[in-house]
């Protein structure tokens, strides 16, 4: 089963990017940051493959990563502004959203307040649970935007640059790039989606 999630979701990022270019990273990073788990760790560094490649630019691949970003994260903020605790309680497990995860982004947004939103985009896990939160507090929407655009980019930029800038020495080892790519990506996903689903059993004991 696990196999063939990772497998679809290895296809959907390649196909995605490799065809959609820059508004292929929009959608996929919009998902990831909507707290459906597609990690931006695996998304942005094979968009930096491209950049190495010469098929995309870095800058432009770092905006098109922040913009999804915003657009991800106003979905997951309207689902705490509009459903509360209750609902992302409710609903959550359906995205592999386990309570420890959720309560990790509540702690930072306590105590941090509405910066926590520009900080938790440096971070992983935070990044991708914390416009749940700050929708749940209502907090306003326009700083929740450009504070959320200027979290992300930094991300984004450093996760695409990474790997277009180190691509040669991966190239150097491995045979048929493009294989190794989706390997990659596959391999990065699987960790990821093995993670969550086995932090949830856990919350289940």
């Amino acid at each position: 089963m696990l196999e063939r999630i990772v497998a679809a979701a290895t296809g959907f990022i390649v196909a995605a990017i490799s065809a959609g270019g820059y508004a292929g990273i929009v959608l996929l990073m919009a998902i990831e940051s909507a707290c459906i788990p597609l990690p931006s760790e695996i998304i942005m560094p094979f968009a930096g493959y491209l950049v190495y490649r010469g098929d995309l630019r870095l800058i432009a691949v770092a905006v098109a990563g922040a913009l999804g970003c915003v657009l991800g994260s106003l979905a997951a903020y309207a689902v705490g502004a509009y459903g509360g605790r209750a609902a992302i309680e409710r609903w959550g497990r359906w995205v592999l959203l386990s309570p420890r995860e959720l309560e990790l982004a509540d702690r930072w947004f306590a105590r941090w307040g509405r910066q926590t939103v520009f900080w938790a985009r440096l971070l992983p896990v935070v990044r991708t649970f914390i416009a749940l939160p700050a929708g749940v507090a209502r907090m306003e929407v326009w700083p929740f935007v450009w504070l959320t655009f200027a979290g992300s980019l930094p991300w984004c930029w450093a996760l695409a640059l990474r790997l277009a800038e180190n691509w040669h020495l991966v190239r150097e080892k491995l045979h048929g790039v493009d294989v190794a790519v989706a390997a990659l990506v596959a391999l990065g996903l699987a960790w990821a989606l093995w993670h969550r689903v086995r932090a949830l059993r856990q919350q289940q004991v």
